[in-house]
């Protein structure tokens, strides 16, 4: 049986913990005990890890000395996606973060839209711990040896200076005259891409005109409409996939 994964909190030579309510999940819910064994990845490789104290708030772990799975370094190929995600309803949103995070996002920025709802914007600042402990559990989940990273939520105005410089291609998910496919746009282009999803009825006009002022391609995911959450599943699969 494939024992389950955990992303050690702390790492300190042959000892990793987990704390606080990602320890009281192992703890207190899935009721572990000293001496049971879990996979442990602790940053570059992966462990085998033994209970050796266990509390409501800390899991402490002793670590095999060889390691089970090193992480190679990536090859300047390799598909990096950053997801910039228009806020929508929380539920839904949360719900595209986790399988945005089990297909292989790199990073997700939440985005305050125009046709954002007012208290989903004002309550979206606050959230930001919760989608930090669904894209850890969901990189656990699909045995990835590191989540995502998720940002803290900015406005549209915001977004290129939340983005690395070297980011060269900029994506918006939009209908567009010419009904360019997202595949078709990306197979041409550098490894390193943003997609922009926007919130249930697309970005306003003003908003798009901003994205082609600021250099962004638009791309479509095809003549269906697709939701907010299914657009940003399909779009970061067909991403990857085109980039590999």
């Amino acid at each position: 049986m494939t024992r389950r994964r955990w992303i050690a909190d702390e790492v300190s030579g042959t000892t990793a913990a987990l704390v606080g309510e990602h320890a009281a999940h192992l703890a207190r819910v899935l009721r572990a005990e000293v001496g049971q064994e879990f996979d442990i990845a602790t940053g570059d490789e992966v462990r085998r890890g033994t209970i050796t104290f266990i509390s409501n708030d800390r899991v402490d772990f002793a670590l095999d000395t060889k390691p089970l799975h090193r992480l190679r370094s990536k090859p300047a190929g390799a598909p990096k996606i950053t997801l910039a995600l228009a806020i929508f309803k929380f539920d839904r949103m949360e719900w595209a973060i986790e399988k945005c995070t089990e297909i292989g996002v790199a990073r997700i920025i939440p985005v305050i839209a125009r046709r954002t709802d007012v208290h989903l914007a004002t309550a979206a600042v606050k959230r930001h711990e919760r989608w930090q402990r669904i894209v850890r559990q969901a990189a656990e989940q699909s045995r990835r040896l590191a989540p995502p990273e998720i940002a803290a939520p900015v406005k549209l105005k915001e977004l290129d200076g939340a983005l690395p410089e070297d980011l060269l291609t900029r994506v918006v998910l939009a209908e567009s005259e010419e009904e360019t496919r997202l595949g078709a746009v990306l197979r041409s282009r550098p490894t390193e891409v943003v997609l922009a999803i926007g919130p249930e009825g697309g970005w306003a006009d003003g908003e798009l005109g901003w994205f082609y002022e600021s250099g962004w391609v638009a791309a479509s995911l095809g003549e269906t409409i697709l939701r907010a959450e299914t657009a940003a599943i399909v779009a970061t699969a067909i991403a990857l996939e085109a980039l590999r």
